[in-house]
């Protein structure tokens, strides 16, 4: 099963420049590179909410709605351990103080400031949050559910999922050719996943310049498209769709002219 979607990704990647040059007489980029595409958004998804689901059924034990980070603690080490990408998961009680799998005791810093606090609090999930971990100061995304005892909220459960763990995962499960090139933006165009770890978190305005950047808040509007741009003297050729799911828009690009791809 894999061997085959690494030769049909490779293969398709492969097609792009050509579906690229023919963009401007079809408004369609060709169903087969979103073949691709859906199969590398799919992954990332699925990792996603496979957290998510393990975090559901933790927040339904005695162990955690009883609010004690002594009875809380095996359930969230052995989530961490289960984890197959690198991963900080936690418990906070209502005042924001926590506990992290990494820290042997309560951790200094508080979540009260964080902007999913609020909704995390008042009993709503959190799903596809990008920060600096607190505890560990990695670029991470966030995964939380609230704890509900007695109709009340008395804490939340979540995982700080490393997006450079998730990027590795996607890169080596895919199998893309050396020039391509994955990516996915927030709505704001932050990239919260790439294939070059060092751009995660930056905007194209960062990468490329502020045209870039707007060009990108253009094609943003849409939730699916193909369109080409360019970076570092490269004409690159993209294809995107947005996941409902997480709220990003996941990318696949290739350079047209054939040298390293230097995409956003």
């Amino acid at each position: 099963m894999r061997a085959s979607l690494i030769s049909l990704v490779a293969l398709i990647m492969n097609m792009l420049p050509c579906v690229a040059r023919a963009e401007e007489a079809s408004p369609s980029f060709g169903s087969d590179a979103y073949v691709a595409l859906s199969a590398y958004r799919g992954m990332v998804e699925e990792h996603v909410e496979g957290v998510r689901r393990a975090l559901r059924v933790m927040a339904e034990s005695k162990e955690a709605k009883s609010a004690k980070w002594d009875d809380i603690k095996p359930l969230i080490m052995r989530l961490s351990s289960d984890l197959t990408t690198d991963a900080t998961s936690w418990f906070v009680l209502p005042d924001g103080s926590y506990h992290a799998s990494e820290a042997t005791e309560a951790v200094e810093q508080n979540l009260k400031e964080r902007a999913y606090f609020p909704a995390l609090i008042s009993g709503k999930e959190v799903f596809g949050d990008l920060v600096i971990s607190k505890s560990t100061g990695h670029r991470s995304v966030i995964i939380a559910v609230p704890v509900v005892s007695d109709g009340k909220v008395v804490g939340g459960l979540g995982v700080s999922l490393r997006v450079r763990a998730l990027s590795e995962l996607v890169d080596k499960n895919m199998g893309l050719p050396s020039n391509t090139y994955f990516y996915a933006l927030e709505r704001d165009t932050r990239i919260a996943l790439h294939r070059k770890a060092e751009r995660m978190f930056k905007t194209p305005s960062d990468v490329g310049d502020e045209a870039l950047g707007e060009e990108f808040k253009r094609v943003l509007r849409q939730d699916k498209g193909s369109f080409e741009y360019q970076l570092e003297g490269k004409k690159i050729a993209a294809i995107f769709e947005l996941s409902p799911k997480l709220g990003w828009y996941f990318f696949l690009a290739k350079e047209i002219t054939g040298s390293p791809a230097g995409a956003p």
